[in-house]
């Protein structure tokens, strides 16, 4: 197969090229990622040229709702899904707090909620509110010692009252990634809806939504290379069963259902530059033309080998220590290349003198209190979490490793 070309990747992140980032090692891409140049050009282009009302008569306004229009319909074809079943929000976590509005009046007394103690609060703590509604809420939980999600445990839960279950495609902690299709089947037979937070998954590939079986789909573009706008995704069936949150007379809209204030135009259309960066790489490893969810198939796949390489060569070291604890799957083998260890000196004291080897990294409990708790882990100083994506470079673990061989 192909192998990613680092040094284009490179080069397309302005960030690598700026003197105070230079020789920095940055590891905590799962906070964040670095925008790639053709997001950056386009949010810079829009406010330059067309910041202004979109959707009016005049050329400017024109090319600005065109903008926005490009950036729901070339995205949503990259995920697989329709143009009319993405929603933009400010955060995901804000789009989870609007979705959980629009289902609350669909719950009643002695419905069921099934949510995991593996997510991030984001997608935890709003279906557990839904308790005030008079709902039962049942908790999926991880292995006190991996961290991972049983399947059977699923099965025990569902019964013919559970209305909607919750999970992540992977944990921003113990990056596990769960068999989402397989879980999907079964939440369907149980007559439930499925809702996938991946927050933590996308940043390594931008995901097939329609392959995964996922009734409402929800990540982070500023996590994945792009501005800072939440990318909400409810399969169109779905959405016409949610009580609308925009305007009353915005109501026949689908993208606009579920936009309770304004959408961020300059944002919104600056997320065409995601795919633009997605066509970009495609064009430079690969010759022949392909449809945009194959093209990204292709790409994510470069993603994940060159990330698999990287993350096998830094938990083969973080395996040889007996000095740490490395929390979910201790091979590259099926988890993101997110990787959290609890070392035996405090993660933010590591974190502190990481920073003094020039190595950004990340240290708390992240939003994941009630993992971090299932794992029998203290909140604080909690874990130490080195994040990366493909953009990340052999030297860069190596510098990663000789840093902490010197602070461990």
């Amino acid at each position: 197969m192909t192998r990613l070309d680092i040094e284009f990747v490179r080069s397309l992140f302005p960030a690598f090229a700026q003197e105070n980032l230079r020789g920095w090692g940055f590891f905590e891409n799962a906070g964040g990622s670095y925008a790639c140049v053709h997001v950056i050009d386009r949010l810079t282009r829009y406010y330059h040229e067309t910041k202004l009302q979109p959707y009016g008569v005049f050329p400017a306004s024109i090319r600005a709702g065109e903008e926005m229009d490009a950036a729901r319909s070339r995205l949503g074809a990259l995920l697989n899904v329709a143009p009319d079943e993405l929603s933009f929000g400010p955060s995901t976590s804000q789009n989870t707090y609007v979705i959980a509005n629009a289902l609350r009046n669909g719950l009643g007394e002695g419905d069921e909620i099934i949510v995991t103690d593996q997510d991030h609060e984001a997608n935890s703590g709003v279906w557990r509110r839904l308790a005030e509604q008079g709902a039962n809420v049942r908790e999926w939980r991880v292995d006190p010692q991996t961290g991972q999600l049983d399947i059977s445990g699923l099965e025990n839960l569902l019964s013919s009252r559970t209305k909607l279950v919750a999970m992540p495609h992977c944990s921003n902690i113990v990056a596990h990634i769960n068999d989402i299709p397989a879980i999907a089947e079964k939440v369907h037979t149980a007559g439930a809806l499925f809702i996938v937070d991946g927050v933590s998954f996308a940043p390594h590939g931008l995901p097939d939504i329609k392959s995964l079986g996922a009734d409402i789909y929800l990540f982070s573009l500023y996590k994945t290379f792009g501005p800072h706008q939440g990318v909400l995704y409810v399969k169109s069936d779905v959405l016409e069963r949610l009580e609308n949150q925009g305007h009353y007379f915005n109501a026949r809209y689908p993208e606009k259902r579920l936009t309770p204030a304004g959408p961020d135009h300059a944002q919104i259309a600056a997320s065409n530059g995601v795919v633009d960066y997605y066509e970009a790489l495609y064009s430079h490893h690969f010759n022949p033309k392909a449809a945009p969810a194959q093209m990204a198939s292709q790409v994510n796949a470069l993603f994940a080998a060159h990330e698999k390489e990287l993350a096998g060569k830094l938990l083969h070291y973080l395996r040889a220590r007996n000095d740490l604890r490395i929390l979910g799957p201790v091979s590259a083998q099926g988890r993101a290349a997110t990787i959290s260890i609890l070392p035996h000196r405090p993660a933010s004291e590591v974190a502190a003198k990481l920073a003094k080897e020039k190595i950004m990294a990340g240290a708390g409990d992240f939003y994941a209190v009630r993992l971090l708790e299932a794992l029998n882990i203290p909140l604080k100083p909690g874990v130490l979490r080195l994040s990366f994506v493909h953009y990340t470079a052999q030297e860069e673990i190596d510098q990663l490793i000789a840093a902490l061989d010197k602070t461990l």
